[in-house]
């Protein structure tokens, strides 16, 4: 008699690099997937490598709770559309419908992306929209962790290429010389990949930080050494940031948003250790590495 195969982990967002991290790290491990994709091209490749695929709207209920059904666990992302003027409302839409699908699925554990900063009820921009996704999750009574990552050390690849261009790294993060903590998207999908393999119930909170903290004069000295020749910081200042930002297709609010998160990491407010609840864990990829690998494509 042939074994029934085991229930697989679904896995969201793997066009984007956690999802993907998450997706590779579970199959690596042995276990089965079940990819969530929007467009049956984006689960291609992770058929090819034994995955299933699901086709599922994020704002379509019925097409996600689909998706959900039958699973051993899942690893949900809210994806920012940050050209919409409506970003907020429609990253609340996604995250009210994960929450009702995970429940009518009966999904048996969450593992959700979230962000430092999250226990925070204001003067975070971009961030209150993990926020809202914390908080629909939990309302939905299905047990949950939120997997709460510092800065992505990924963020800093369009200014790597600018320093690469030109021998100048430009920054919002102020001063230059002050280290906060970062992480790599291939360490938050491990992470992830971890937390679903575990056994637990209830709720939990995740903090997730790299080897180290780092600053922008240490992404500065990775691309310098990367590169074999000096590169300088420039700090860009706040009035500056709207023009800075002209070509990245965010809207309004989206700017609006952005402009209130990095004044809140560039002080006290947003603090990796400011909720006494949250667990932390650390990843293994040091910045040097992954700025490198920025600094040479």
């Amino acid at each position: 008699m042939t074994a029934a195969p085991s229930l697989p982990y679904a896995v969201s967002g793997v066009t984007g690099r956690t999802g993907a991290a998450a997706a590779d790290a579970l199959l690596r491990a042995g276990q089965f997937v079940r990819v969530v994709v929007r467009d049956p091209a984006q689960g291609r490749h992770w058929a090819e490598r034994g995955a299933e695929v699901a086709i599922a709207d994020l704002t379509d209920l019925v097409s996600l709770t689909r998706a959900l059904s039958g699973v051993r666990g899942a690893y949900v992302v809210s994806p920012q559309q940050y050209g919409r003027d409506d970003l907020f409302e429609h990253a609340d839409l996604i995250a009210a419908t994960t929450a009702r699908a995970a429940a009518a699925a009966r999904v048996p554990r969450l593992v959700a992306l979230s962000s430092v900063g999250a226990d925070r009820e204001n003067g975070t921009g971009w961030i209150g929209m993990n926020r809202m996704f914390e908080q629909r999750l939990g309302e939905s009574g299905v047990p949950a962790a939120f997997l709460r990552a510092a800065y992505f050390m990924e963020n800093w690849m369009p200014m790597v290429g600018q320093a690469v261009r030109s021998g100048t790294l430009p920054t919002f993060l102020a001063p230059p010389q002050r280290a906060i903590p970062m992480v790599a998207t291939a360490d938050v999908g491990n992470a992830a990949a971890a937390l679903l393999q575990e056994a637990w119930t209830g709720h939990r909170i995740v903090t997730l930080a790299g080897p180290a903290d780092y600053a922008p004069n240490d992404v500065a000295a990775s691309v310098a050494a990367t590169l074999g020749k000096p590169v300088d910081v420039v700090v860009l200042p706040d009035a500056q940031w709207p023009d800075a930002l002209a070509d990245a297709g965010f809207s309004p609010a989206a700017l609006a948003g952005f402009t209130e998160m990095t004044r809140g990491l560039n002080g006290p407010h947003i603090d990796i250790r400011s909720d006494p609840a949250a667990v932390e864990w650390a990843g293994t990829t040091p910045l040097q590495h992954v700025i490198a690998g920025l600094a040479t494509r």
